[in-house]
């Protein structure tokens, strides 16, 4: 798999992180509810259990199908977290009695609507490094100032692939392109997922490549808008185009392969239809290029040697792909 590369940091820093549950603690920030309707949702914290266990607690407790339980975002299993899920409103009374040393179920919502995935605003994530010198903290003081004015390359993280990343690649391949079957439709779409992300990731650092000072805009490339949760790909690149960028109101996006999905034009296409695959069958995507941390704090203890982040982020965004930004290294 290719090496994720951040061009804004000239240094490499060997503090400590891991990710477990007092030092990686995500806040799922949650959309409206309409506080009416046939589902109920469950703000849950839950630590050392991920997202699919909790759906097999929560549907063998009740007795439903997995697919009856919605969920807003995917959380990692090694951390303590915080995120929504909804159930058919009948079980209200029934989920009164569920009982779990890892899960809590903090409070309950009406909603007229099933949670997907997506259903959030952002994350808010709260991590700790250690072994942190003085003068290494400066440095993440200055590179969280940049990020936050200018953004970071939002790369899928080490997550995304699993921890034999070459195996699962591998299994990925054989189920498109060979006659692997695999019944566990959740396995088979975890595997697809991660293969097409290796193009984004690749694609995402040839544009980063092309200009260390920030990520160069090219004509025909497409772009977010975020206010209006719309795409366009406007006729050049103008001064406009690059003022909203720099004023955080669209960003440019990288293709997942598959059908359905929009493609490049001219000049950004070039680059990316050497990142496409059109044997690909499932659903392609466009994933955002750039994000924009809202970063609250970045405290030190000097006694430990110890720092501590609070920050949030846009939905599908990594927090580790943060922290690989700060060290300048690949955390996998």
């Amino acid at each position: 798999m290719i090496k994720r590369v951040y061009p804004s940091n000239d240094k490499v820093l060997n503090f400590k992180f891991t990710q477990n549950d007092v030092d990686f603690i995500v806040e799922e920030q949650a959309i409206k509810f309409s506080s009416y309707g046939n589902f109920l949702i469950l703000k849950i914290k839950k630590q050392n259990c991920d997202t699919w266990e909790l759906i097999d607690r929560l549907s063998k407790f009740l007795g439903i199908y997995s697919n009856d339980i919605g969920y807003a975002g995917l959380k990692d299993k090694r951390a303590t977290t915080t995120q929504y899920i909804s159930i058919p409103k009948k079980y209200q009374k029934d989920i009164k009695n569920f009982k779990s040393k890892k899960i809590e179920i903090l409070d309950t919502f009406l909603h007229n609507k099933k949670l997907n995935i997506g259903d959030l605003e952002g994350n808010r994530f709260k991590i700790n490094l250690y072994e942190l010198e003085i003068e290494d903290l400066f440095h993440i003081e200055k590179l969280l100032k940049f990020v936050s004015k200018n953004g970071f390359p939002n790369y899928f993280g080490f997550q995304r692939f699993g921890k034999d990343v070459k195996e699962n690649l591998e299994k990925a391949k054989d189920l498109l392109f060979g006659d692997a079957i695999i019944k566990d439709r959740k396995v088979a779409k975890m595997l697809l997922s991660a293969y097409q992300s290796t193009f984004f990731n690749a694609w995402l650092v040839e544009r980063l490549n092309l200009d260390k000072s920030g990520f160069k805009l090219l004509n025909g490339d497409i772009f977010y808008d975020i206010k209006n949760n719309k795409f366009f790909t406007p006729k050049v690149i103008n001064d406009k185009i690059i003022e909203d960028f720099k004023n955080k109101i669209i960003t440019p996006t990288g293709l997942l392969p598959g059908r359905d999905v929009f493609k490049a034009k001219d000049e950004a296409l070039r680059i990316e239809q050497k990142y496409d695959n059109s044997e690909i069958t499932e659903k392609g995507y466009r994933r955002e290029a750039i994000v924009f941390p809202e970063i609250l704090s970045c405290k030190y203890d000097k006694e430990n040697k110890s720092c501590s982040l609070d920050f949030i982020l846009p939905k599908g965004s990594y927090a580790t792909v943060l922290i690989e930004l700060l060290a300048n290294r690949n955390l996998d």
